[in-house]
């Protein structure tokens, strides 16, 4: 089907290369239309399909990574992922993708050097792999995952990068068998093309609640974690 039409930054042909790129020729082409759009271009943007795009990602990469290191504990396996998953390996997996050249963008994002930002395009990329879960189903969106780590190096070593606090924080609750940290948004401020995040990182268990702001949901989310292990380390010297 062909693609409609979008954004000159987002033009048919960028459109048509990026669907050859991802071995994925979408049944309703709006749905990737959607998925590289900013929320500073337009209030019909990517940020649901982010939202279900996270979640495929981090299941499929689980499940590679349990295959590719089945010798490795849970906790290793833990770190391992968050290292792929990470905003760093999902911005550098966009370039190579193509995403800056369709990113559909504000004037003020687009001047500000919006389709280089690393957060821009990590959300973008994990869109992409929700538009692809809904076109057509998750076992698509998971072998679309595949192709795109295909050329990462998986190895047990990666578990002795320097953890992130989302990661430190799951690994403090799996170590008291504690269920995961809910993460949501609570306010969004500032202009389209330049907004903060405000976000509560939730323990329902401990009865805690704890906020962090950033440029993007991430940023936010990795300063709500700080936030958070700063007070339950608070709360053990107290």
């Amino acid at each position: 089907m062909a693609i409609a039409p979008a954004a000159p930054a987002a033009s048919h042909a960028a459109l048509e290369g990026l669907q050859q790129r991802l071995q994925h020729r979408f049944s309703d082409s709006q749905l990737l239309v959607r998925a590289v759009t900013h929320r500073s271009f337009s209030a019909e943007h990517n940020e649901r399909l982010e939202f279900l795009g996270d979640s495929v990602l981090n299941l499929a990469v689980a499940k590679l990574v349990y295959e590719r290191l089945h010798e490795l504990p849970e906790g290793d396996l833990s770190r391992v992922r968050a290292s792929l998953v990470r905003q760093e390996t999902l911005h550098q997996l966009a370039v190579t993708l193509g995403l800056p050249e369709v990113l559909r963008l504000g004037e003020g994002e687009a001047r500000s050097g919006g389709n280089t930002r690393p957060s821009i395009l990590a959300d973008a990329l994990e869109a992409v792999i929700g538009a692809v879960c809904l076109d057509v189903d998750f076992a698509t969106a998971e072998a679309l995952v595949r192709r795109l780590f295909q050329d990462v190096d998986i190895r047990p070593e990666m578990t002795a990068a320097a953890k992130d606090p989302k990661t430190e924080l799951q690994e403090w609750l799996q170590g008291r068998r504690m269920k995961l940290p809910i993460y949501r948004v609570a306010a969004t401020l500032g202009a389209a093309h330049k907004q903060t995040f405000d976000v509560e990182c939730e323990i329902p268990e401990l009865r805690a609640v704890e906020r962090g702001i950033g440029a993007s949901r991430r940023a936010a989310e990795q300063a709500a974690a700080a936030a958070m292990m700063l007070a339950l380390k608070s709360r053990k010297a107290g």
